[in-house]
């Protein structure tokens, strides 16, 4: 336990130990946390996992993507300013056809940050920064409880939410939010139904070291068998987001360093001259799934436990940190005119919200996935047309940079870079 459990509080005849119930430790639920503290409202974090250690590991490969938008919030939160030092900004993002060999294809999209005005589209971040960076928040915050290797094994969300551990112990609190990722504990003893598919394909996330500096710019590779992402980290350094077929990614998951490295050389090109492999290896595989409700009474569902999109445009979390910031904005102005927070309307007023965003993006990756997925020489042409008549006309151009920095929509007020 990080800090000190809450104070009981009183609400009615029933008795809470928080005002709000978050059952994941990765990165939505302590962001939630966080912005709902901002807001008066007090949580407890369940993290099923044992207590994580704040010192550097060391690198790993694991990094993220956070679009303009995000770190805008984790600048609201007070989180930017402890990370900003070990984070790369996103100046220019090229995507293209690919073909192992052979490089990009003559037509290609560039989006240049230079095309906006309020900076760089995003920035890459190490999940060791990141992550130590949110522990440390919510350890100094009063109105959060972190509680490690806390594993929720039954809930009951009727008048008071209500979860017991696997040790017995039974916590009380105004709602409940399931932050546990795609195979969600808490959707799932809700009966709450998902909705998706198996794509067939698995992302294989490593770290690469290059002779030539990336000069900030993302790269997107859409390869036959699935895009290949190399996006710039500090230094000559990059994250590799490589999804391939589920029979091929398997073989190379298994391989030997020097055999996945010979695999990746071709794929990658030799534009930022050798690489090597940087940090450790990952896989994970690809499917879409969304939940049919993002909600029930005194429960709501938060980033993969709300929705699982393909990582093709690099806004998983992203999507996720939308629906933290819409949620908390949701709780707080609800608080602030007297309302039950965790009333059945209220909540539906943060699924509205989401939803047709969250749906739109989830149909979109699938699309460009399934166009650019594949080799006919026919499609092939299409889509590189396509992409340089994108490129071709400025206002569309800026609209796809501003889609892709996060600005588009209706923006939560943290994601505006405002308080809550």
């Amino acid at each position: 336990m990080d800090n000190p459990p809450p104070r009981t509080i009183v609400q009615g005849m029933e008795q809470r130990d928080a005002d709000i119930l978050i059952v994941g430790g990765g990165l939505n639920g302590p962001c939630l946390a966080l912005a709902c503290a901002s807001a008066g409202l007090s949580s407890i974090v369940l993290d099923a996992l044992p207590t994580p250690t704040r010192e550097d590991a060391g690198f790993d490969g694991r990094a993220y993507a956070l679009a303009l938008a995000s770190v805008r919030m984790l600048d609201a939160l007070g989180i930017w300013n402890s990370v900003e030092d070990h984070a790369q900004p996103m100046l220019e993002i090229k995507a293209s056809d690919g073909r192992a060999g052979e490089g990009a294809a003559p037509f290609f999209l560039h989006f240049d940050h230079a095309e906006i005005e309020e900076g760089p589209m995003g920035h890459m971040l190490e999940d060791r920064y990141l992550r130590r960076a949110l522990l440390d928040a919510m350890a100094a915050e009063p109105l959060i409880t972190h509680r490690a290797g806390a594993r929720v094994v039954a809930q009951n969300t009727s008048g008071v939410a209500r979860v017991t551990l696997e040790d017995g112990e039974v916590l009380r609190g105004g709602l409940l939010v399931g932050a546990d990722g795609k195979r969600s504990g808490v959707a799932e003893r809700a009966g709450i139904k998902r909705t998706g598919w198996d794509y067939g394909q698995t992302a294989l996330v490593c770290a690469v070291d290059h002779a030539l500096p990336h000069n900030g710019i993302a790269h997107q590779f859409f390869m036959p068998g699935g895009p290949l992402a190399i996006l710039p980290l500090p230094g000559n350094r990059s994250s590799i987001v490589w999804s391939e077929t589920e029979p091929r990614a398997s073989a190379l998951a298994r391989a030997d360093d020097g055999k996945f490295m010979a695999a990746l050389r071709p794929a990658f090109g030799d534009f930022l001259g050798d690489i090597s492999l940087s940090g450790a290896r990952f896989s994970y595989p690809l499917t879409l799934s969304l939940a049919q409700s993002f909600v029930a009474e005194r429960l709501a569902l938060v980033g993969d436990a709300a929705h699982g999109v393909h990582p093709i445009a690099g806004q998983g979390l992203n999507l996720g940190l939308r629906d933290v910031s819409a949620l908390a904005e949701t709780l707080a102005d609800a608080k602030r005119r007297g309302e039950d927070f965790a009333r059945r309307d209220v909540l539906d007023r943060y699924q509205q919200w989401r939803r047709f965003d969250t749906a739109g993006l989830a149909v979109a990756t699938d699309t460009v996935n399934r166009l650019f997925s594949n080799d006919n020489p026919l499609l092939r042409a299409a889509r590189d047309i396509g992409m340089g008549a994108i490129g071709a006309f400025p206002d569309l151009r800026r609209r796809f940079i501003r889609e892709a920095a996060g600005l588009n929509g209706d923006l939560p007020r943290l994601m505006q870079g405002r308080a809550l």
